[in-house]
């Protein structure tokens, strides 16, 4: 069974609550997929790390991915910025973006409706279960197989994930007992999850 290839699209799997049939509301779902686009990006080597800041890397490769591809787009276009800066940027415009991807891709079904008979908003409704039982062992997996035979791919996701604080996937119970282990794929994955980390905390602080 094929899952998505790009981290986004993971994490917008994951996150989706399968009982209520939708993202909860308090779920920081658009900082989590720049941070994922961020972090598939770094990890495939399109972008770099220079002192704290995001920067393009060399001649430019296809991401094969068009929203990884307007990440990259937007990184190359600007000055270098440090990666917090990034994950803070268009989330909203992030989470309308995989959502139809999901949907063209067939890993969703997406149904427009109106909130109150008013407000514009879209349901979605994940097409095979399996493909988000098959992340959450992946993640599972992560966290307790040993360090060497962890798919970067896979360690990325975690590290999203816990810094996100997607408590339907890694609750509290869970961080606390792997704590260690996270720490570690955190640190193998690259800069993206603590600034992810410290995006959603300055947001949550107004700051």
């Amino acid at each position: 069974m094929a899952v998505p290839g790009s981290l986004p699209l993971r994490v917008y799997l994951l996150a989706h609550d399968p009982a209520k049939g939708r993202v909860r509301f308090t779920t920081q779902l658009g900082a989590m997929l720049r941070a994922a686009a961020l972090a598939d990006l770094y990890g495939s080597g399109h972008l770099t790390d220079e002192k704290g800041r995001a920067v393009v890397s060399g001649r430019h490769r296809p991401c094969g991915d068009p929203f990884l591809e307007s990440v990259r787009a937007e990184i190359a276009a600007a000055k270098p910025r440090k990666w917090q800066h990034w994950v803070g940027r268009n989330q909203g415009a992030a989470t309308r973006a995989v959502r139809q991807q999901l949907g063209d891709g067939g890993w969703a079904r997406l149904r427009p409706y109106r909130i109150l008979g008013l407000f514009p908003a879209t349901r979605v409704t994940i097409r095979d279960p399996r493909v988000r039982k098959e992340l959450l062992g992946r993640v599972n997996n992560a966290v307790k197989k040993p360090m060497g035979r962890v798919d970067a791919a896979d360690a990325a996701l975690v590290a999203v994930i816990a810094a996100g604080d997607l408590g339907l996937v890694l609750d509290r119970r869970t961080r606390r007992t792997h704590k260690r282990r996270i720490h570690e794929l955190t640190e193998i994955s690259g800069p993206v999850a603590p600034a992810l980390k410290k995006s959603i905390e300055a947001a949550n602080s107004g700051g």
